[in-house]
């Protein structure tokens, strides 16, 4: 089943009898959903919560709202956890870019080794996509700061090189790499208008914090916020050879 619906379940990591349990409805009518038919109202806001995909994203044929009304709406997820996002909302969140994709962490060692994701990522590079990756200087204080919240040591400056490695064929294909020595409260991955911003946690993982899925509607919100971060980081990072 290719249908958006049937991606979504299965990269929940849950199947059909999971979902029906969940709704309160027969197994078949979950099936009879992930081959194209349209659920309930009620039961397409349901599925929404349950997969982390939105309406629109699940059901592409559902009508847009009017301009006005949509215009503030820049929250279009919140995930409570960064393991809680589906799989591959990275995927389809670069995938999407035509002009602009920006990626500020400290290793973001998830989608270095993670092959599809690489895989657009040099594609989009090549199609002349303007790719950006700035993460934390190994050797850099903050790392060190970092790696000793989360009790992993050195363990952080080992995720940063390694990443380093995973992302040089991006780099080959004309993405744009640098290391940065700053104080992260967030991680942005952007493709154009839309972010994925994982916040960080002081303690915690990346990986363990909320995830807000944003799209930029206007120059003054909390999209272009994140989006003017990246540009200071950007701006006073190192750029490196891989």
């Amino acid at each position: 089943m290719n249908h958006p619906l049937a991606r979504a379940i299965r990269g929940a990591g849950i199947n059909s009898v999971d979902v029906a349990a969940h709704l309160g409805v027969d197994p078949k009518t979950v099936q009879r959903w992930m081959a194209g038919r349209m659920p309930y109202p009620r039961h397409r806001n349901a599925l929404s919560r349950l997969t982390g995909w939105s309406p629109h994203d699940l059901w592409p044929e559902l009508p847009r709202p009017a301009e006005s009304a949509a215009r503030h709406d820049e929250v279009c997820i919140v995930y409570p956890h960064r393991s809680t996002v589906p799989p591959d909302a990275w995927s389809r969140l670069f995938a999407k870019a035509e002009n602009d994709i920006c990626v500020l962490a400290y290793s973001a060692l998830f989608l270095a080794e993670d092959i599809e994701v690489s895989t657009i990522l040099r594609r989009r590079a090549e199609a002349g996509v303007r790719v950006r990756i700035a993460l934390g200087q190994p050797t850099g204080g903050h790392v060190a700061d970092r790696g000793a919240e989360e009790g992993v040591g050195d363990g952080m400056r080992a995720r940063i090189r390694t990443a380093l490695i995973g992302f040089r064929p991006v780099v080959e294909a004309g993405a744009e790499l640098r290391v940065h020595d700053t104080v992260l409260y967030n991680s942005i991955y952007r493709a154009d208008d839309e972010l994925l911003v994982n916040t960080h946690v002081y303690g915690h993982p990346a990986s363990h914090s909320p995830v807000f899925h944003l799209r930029r509607q206007s120059g003054e919100g909390m999209a272009t916020t994140y989006l003017n971060s990246f540009e200071r980081v950007w701006a006073t990072s190192d750029g490196i050879s891989t």
